[in-house]
């Protein structure tokens, strides 16, 4: 997209990837992206903050072909959708100095092969002045690597936010305009890369809201001119608060577990509880990645594979221990046909997920009357622990 003004001397430079359905070889892009740059020109100096992915860089460059001149390119995040075009733009504008947090040096050097000599290490709460305008930098790590910071410009109240309040999706808006649409896609993008560093996340949120912004232009989506929208969502879920919810995710080879998981499903709504259902051969796992944000209990079902859970299940387990989800409790089912050590299988994947197992129920071959009556306990157990911790839903 061209360069759009946000502020008087300030341009949002959105490079859109509309084509993009996959990000880092993992996660699901199923309404493509943007990588956001910003310029912000001073009466002395002008500092372009961040770049755009490789894939883009030449149309990225052609956004730059009326700046005359940069005295400072800003990297907030070394990772390459951010990062990639930079060795364009310091060649384009040799004047230029690099900016970047002090951890930052040693991964811009290393990723892009950029000139020590070039990079400009800042402290946080560093300032560098452009003349009428002000570059305040604030490290955010884990936001969501240990490098990353924000810029803030206090004489336009607007925070620069990196992968930060950010939200995977190719659009033409420069302003959030459809907030249903925005949310389901910033929370699909704190699920998928937020989440592991929730309590950190808790810190850095604190620490940008004391800094008083009117507006939040982040690396991906589009720019909140009503920021507290999201503030308020991030707020939301990145608090010890569960929601009346299960998230089951399961696998069937020959219709056994599909049948356990179908019970289980319809005995937990009869006793008030939500239930977000996958079958893991054809899930988007960013949704299922979304669906653990809130969720109290995490039930997992898989048949046998050679003795072990089905692959898909255990992909989908190692993700959940990777995403470290405030989960509180958690069961397993599921069926074989000769023997099973799928249980103690799938506990052994989650040793980061502080949950409590409320039950499992294995089944050799098809499911009878008992074993759906131990499906029904499990969920009326689940629902009991639920009332008792007095859960909210929706």
């Amino acid at each position: 997209m061209h360069p759009r003004e946000i502020r008087p001397g300030i341009q949002a430079i959105a490079t859109v990837h509309w084509e993009r359905r996959l990000f880092d070889s993992l996660i699901p892009l199923p309404d493509g992206t943007s990588y956001n740059a910003y310029l912000v020109r001073g009466d002395q100096a002008t500092a372009l903050i961040d770049a755009a992915d490789p894939a883009l860089q030449g149309e990225f460059m052609g956004h730059l072909r009326d700046v005359d001149r940069l005295d400072y390119v800003v990297s907030q995040h070394s990772e390459q959708d951010h990062s990639g075009a930079i060795p364009l733009v310091l060649q384009r504008f040799p004047e230029a100095k690099l900016v970047c947090s002090t951890k930052a040096r040693d991964l811009l050097a290393t990723h892009l092969g950029v000139p020590e000599a070039r990079i400009v290490p800042v402290e946080d709460g560093q300032t560098i002045p452009l003349g009428g305008k002000t570059l305040q930098f604030v490290y955010t790590p884990w936001v969501h690597w240990p490098e990353t910071m924000c810029t803030y410009v206090p004489e336009d109240r607007c925070l620069f936010s990196c992968d930060f309040f950010g939200s995977h999706l190719a659009t033409t808006d420069l302003y959030v305009m459809d907030r249903a649409r925005v949310y389901e896609a910033a929370k699909r993008y704190y699920a998928e890369i937020m989440m592991p560093f929730r309590g950190v996340i808790t810190r850095n949120l604190e620490k940008v809201s004391a800094l008083g912004f009117d507006l939040i232009a982040p690396s991906h989506g589009p720019v909140y001119d009503k920021p507290v929208f999201i503030v308020d969502a991030y707020k939301e879920w990145v608090s010890p608060t569960m929601k009346n919810e299960v998230v089951l995710p399961y696998v069937s080879m020959h219709g056994s577990t599909e049948a356990m998981a179908r019970r289980l499903v319809d005995a937990l709504a009869r006793r008030g509880v939500t239930v977000h259902a996958f079958d893991l051969t054809a899930t988007d796992i960013g949704k299922l990645a979304m669906s653990l944000v809130d969720a109290a209990t995490l039930i997992v079902g898989t048949p046998t594979v050679h003795v072990g859970p089905h692959p898909a299940v255990f992909y989908a387990a190692h993700l959940a221990n990777l995403l470290r989800p405030k989960l509180k409790y958690a069961g397993i089912f599921g069926s074989y046909g000769w023997s099973s050590k799928a249980i103690e299988q799938i506990t052994g994947l989650i040793p980061r997920l502080d949950v409590k197992v409320l039950g499992t129920v294995l089944q050799k071959g098809v499911p009878t009357a008992e074993t759906f009556a131990q499906l029904d306990a499990l969920a009326e157990a689940v629902a009991t622990v639920h009332r008792q911790d007095d859960l909210v839903t929706g």
